[in-house]
């Protein structure tokens, strides 16, 4: 959808950091507000040239160099744990991210009952989110980043319809970290809302302490989702230890399962596992109709993918997914 999808976020963003309060930053907010007023119907623009300037300042200071306001300048050599640092650190500051949701559909009927918050971020050199939580890992601001994008996820969760629940994506680090209780806790989310879609690995001698971080979560509510093919996962033990409430593929397993017996078979034996601890079975990166079928025919009982919805950073688009439903249901049967 282009820039008109993200001008609503950017549009937070800039307000956030103009309402800011600090001294320090006051010659930042002014120019800020110089480039919203060059592009007032954009200011997902005024927000990146924002990012492209501070980031040049930033690397200018480091080095001890004169600060020279928006102006380019070449780029100053520094170490890449230095210079990943400054860009992860420039993010946190400037809260340059921002959340798309993709749906997830019931199966067999179609009907939006959630959607899956991913993360993308404001940059000048079009790095995927899976590379800046790469690098925000190498200098140890993993977990930092990944909690300014949970916020922003669960700020902009708000205004998704009421009725649909929210996964939110963390590694089993992040999840053990002791913020992470209170941040959900106190959110505007019902905890019988949110899904934790755990990324990554458990090193077996922090699963016992993963589980009890979850646990009083998990209690109220909040609901648990593991990557059945994940690294973290391939040991059937640690599922069964975990008990998750659902369990998920990801597009490597559904790519032709059309037209793969294989793929099925692989498929089949995880619902088997699923189905044995009580777990819903899910699965992403559906992109045809015979993929769907396929998946469908399982038993599988949710799936998304780029043929059931693309993610959006849009409220519109949210809303609108369900709003078609609720029409066709208003209208009932054709005559």
């Amino acid at each position: 959808m282009g820039e008109i999808t993200v001008r609503w976020q950017a549009q937070e963003i800039i307000d956030v950091l103009l309402a800011e309060s600090d001294p320090e930053s006051d010659w930042t907010r002014s120019k800020l507000r110089e480039l919203v007023a060059a592009h007032p119907d954009h200011p997902e623009r005024a927000l990146l040239q924002h990012l492209t300037a501070t980031t040049a300042i930033t690397n200018s200071e480091d080095e001890g160099a004169e600060v020279v306001p928006i102006r380019a300048a070449e780029p100053v050599p520094v170490p890449f744990t230095r210079r990943s640092r400054n860009r992860i650190e420039a993010v946190l500051g400037d809260k340059m991210l921002m959340t798309a949701f993709q749906p997830i559909r019931s199966l067999p009927a179609g009907n939006v009952i959630g959607v899956e918050a991913l993360t993308r971020f404001v940059s000048d050199d079009g790095a995927s989110a899976d590379h800046w939580f790469t690098e925000a890992e190498s200098v140890g601001l993993g977990t930092d980043l990944e909690i300014a994008a949970l916020l922003r996820a669960l700020t902009a969760a708000q205004t998704v319809p009421a009725h649909l629940f929210i996964a939110l994506n963390l590694t089993p680090a992040t999840c053990m970290d002791p913020r992470i209780q209170g941040l959900l806790e106190h959110s505007q989310l019902a905890l019988d809302r949110i899904v934790i879609e755990l990324n990554g690995a458990v090193p077996r001698d922090q699963y016992q302490s993963l589980t009890a971080a979850l646990a009083p979560l998990r209690r109220r509510g909040l609901q648990i989702a593991v990557d059945g093919a994940g690294a973290g996962f391939t040991s059937m033990d640690q599922v069964l230890e975990l008990h998750p409430d659902i369990i998920k593929l990801d597009r490597g397993f559904i790519a032709d399962i059309d037209r793969s017996e294989g793929q099925r078979t692989r498929v089949a034996a995880m619902a088997e596992l699923a189905s044995h601890i009580g777990a819903a079975f899910a699965v992403q990166g559906v992109e045809t109709l015979a993929e769907l079928a396929a998946v469908t025919e399982l038993g599988i009982v949710a799936a998304q993918g780029y043929l059931l919805g693309r993610p959006s950073v849009h409220p519109l688009d949210w809303n609108a997914w369900t709003e078609s439903e609720r029409e066709s249901a208003a209208s009932g049967p054709a005559s």
